[in-house]
């Protein structure tokens, strides 16, 4: 099945041109910043400074007064006002099409990411081409709209490969069109239009992703999977950010019930109230439904009020009949505990008993998971030096649900940490720039349990959650096994407005257990990249 990713650009024009005509302009902040871990680490000095209180843990940020001028310096980063000529101006300086008047402003790029690549220890070659587009723009100062779209084939690493292989799906963006061929052929597309009627309310439709936490990883909402379609309310009021978000998701692998086999769908209703104590502590409340649309011989769940219902919380009540909804429930907070640098936070809920959790024993009905970290910027006063060093842990069974169809997934990929459940992971990060030179570095280790043949050990978020037959000996339970990965890159920056690079990449990648023995990887990459995607191998 393939996106096309021509519809969410026409639809998006159609609505640009409707605003330009009838839209009545307002002094309100709707522009995006495209959020990327790369890229949001570079304001981890302003977001982060004891001078502010401004939100930093939903994403992707709209660009305000403390980001625009980073921002700005970012976009203009190496540009030279004096450059002679159309085609010098184009590629190091500006965007392809760039129009800017008093009403609305438009720009258009073309994206490419090639990379040529060698799997030293898979003894085989990789590469990727892709070829993309990304336009945006703005009408008055209250309304926004980006669409970006992408065609792609290429050749993975080894255990990039059997992932897409077991999955059929490229992690993060779309179907593997290949069928199991050695060049994998993938779409990828991304669309929205952002309105903020008043300075505090923001409304955004489109298809995309959203990411709640102050890490790296999130265990409450990442944007590892897939892109989804969703309708995002946010309001600032001042200290109290809220945020609540309808979106439409995808399985894979729940049994159809139609005669074209087509997807099951499911229903995701998402509420965050960030509050900031000042401009030091920040704590914050979510909570997510997951409601199947229909069940597995094709009867809809039906109308249920909390699937619209703005208020925090009484989504977690949802109905158990006919269909069980899933529910998860999560707590956040962010202290600075120096200028530009925070300690951070996440206690996930998913099942919970108090009796036996207050015993200090890990049974199947306590499932949850914590995160600890601490990032800022300047370290050792250099400036530009941003870091982060982070720890994950989440419980067996966390995520998965009795009935399949409402896992807490897109397109089965976990909406929380990439490696499902079942596991703890520690991760550092650092990274430098100068000029337009950007260096990066990750070190990552994790440990967690496999399933042998036939059995649940609570890794795979997919598996239907069976109280009566989980297992309860914590986590790592299953076949124990070590994952240690290591990636630098080095990048030189061509053209800051749609970040286009020169990129050299090294991974470095061991996962090793008693049963299967050691699998390593090696992997050298180099390439021409533009477009500011997050997208993960670490895992």
């Amino acid at each position: 099945m393939q996106k096309n990713y021509l519809l969410p650009l026409k639809t998006l024009l159609v609505i640009a041109v409707f605003i330009l005509f009838f839209n009545r302009v307002s002094r309100a902040q709707a522009v995006y910043l495209p959020y990327t871990y790369q890229l949001d680490q570079k304001f981890n000095a302003d977001v982060y400074s004891t001078k502010n209180s401004f939100h930093t843990a939903l994403k992707p940020y709209l660009i305000d007064s403390t980001l625009s001028p980073k921002y700005n310096a970012l976009m203009s980063l190496g540009v030279d006002s004096s450059r002679k000529g159309w085609i010098k101006r184009k590629l190091f300086n500006e965007h392809l099409f760039d129009v800017k008047t008093k009403e609305y402003t438009f720009y258009a790029d073309y994206l490419t990411d090639l990379q040529i690549g060698r799997d030293i220890k898979g003894k085989k070659n990789t590469d990727l081409n892709t070829r993309g587009y990304q336009l945006g723009g703005t009408v008055g100062n209250n309304f926004f709209f980006y669409t970006s779209g992408y065609e792609n084939q290429g050749k993975f690493a080894s255990y990039y490969d059997d992932v897409v292989n077991t999955i059929h799906f490229v992690p993060g963006q779309s179907y593997d069109r290949s069928f199991g061929l050695p060049t994998k052929d993938w779409s990828y597309a991304t669309a929205i239009i952002s309105y903020t009627p008043i300075k505090q309310l923001n409304v955004t439709l489109g298809e995309d992703k959203t990411f709640i936490g102050d890490g790296y990883r999130s265990l409450l909402l990442s944007d590892y999977a897939a892109p989804y379609p969703m309708l995002r309310l946010t309001a600032n009021l001042g200290k109290v950010q809220y945020m609540v978000m309808w979106s439409y998701l995808e399985s894979l692998l729940a049994p159809k019930f139609d005669g074209f086999g087509s997807n099951r769908r499911k229903w995701g209703v998402f509420h965050y109230l960030d509050w900031n104590v000042n401009n030091r502590l920040s704590l914050g409340f979510f909570n997510a439904l997951i409601a199947a649309e229909a069940d597995n011989n094709g009867n809809l769940h039906g109308f249920d009020f909390n699937y619209v219902n703005p208020a925090i919380l009484v989504s977690s009540l949802g109905p158990s009949k006919p269909i069980p909804d899933n529910t998860v429930v999560g707590f956040t907070a962010r202290y600075k505990i120096f200028d530009k640098t925070a300690l951070y936070g996440q206690l996930l809920i998913d099942r919970f008993n108090a009796g036996s959790f207050l015993s200090g024993h890990n049974y199947a009905n306590n499932t949850n998971g914590i995160q600890l970290g601490i990032r800022g910027a300047d370290i050792f006063n250099v400036k530009n030096l941003n870091y982060l060093v982070e720890y994950n842990a989440v419980t067996p069974y966390t995520y998965a649900s009795t009935t399949p169809i409402t896992n807490y997934t897109q397109y089965d990929e976990p909406l929380g940490d990439p490696l499902g459940a079942n596991f703890r992971e520690g991760i550092g990060m650092l990274n430098y720039s100068i000029g337009r030179f950007d260096f990066t570095g990750e070190l990552m280790y994790a440990k967690y349990g496999l399933d042998a043949t036939g059995q649940n050990n609570g890794k795979d978020v997919n598996q239907p959650f069976v109280a009566a037959f989980a297992k309860n000996a914590g986590i790592e339970q299953g076949i124990v096994t070590s994952l240690y990965y290591a990636e630098g890159t080095i990048s030189y920056l061509i053209n800051p407005k749609h970040n286009l690079r020169l990129e050299l990449g090294v991974v470095l990648r061991d996962q090793s257990n008693g049963a299967t023995g050691s699998q390593k990887t090696e992997l050298v990459t180099f390439g021409l990249r533009s477009s500011f995607r997050d997208l993960y191998h670490d895992f």
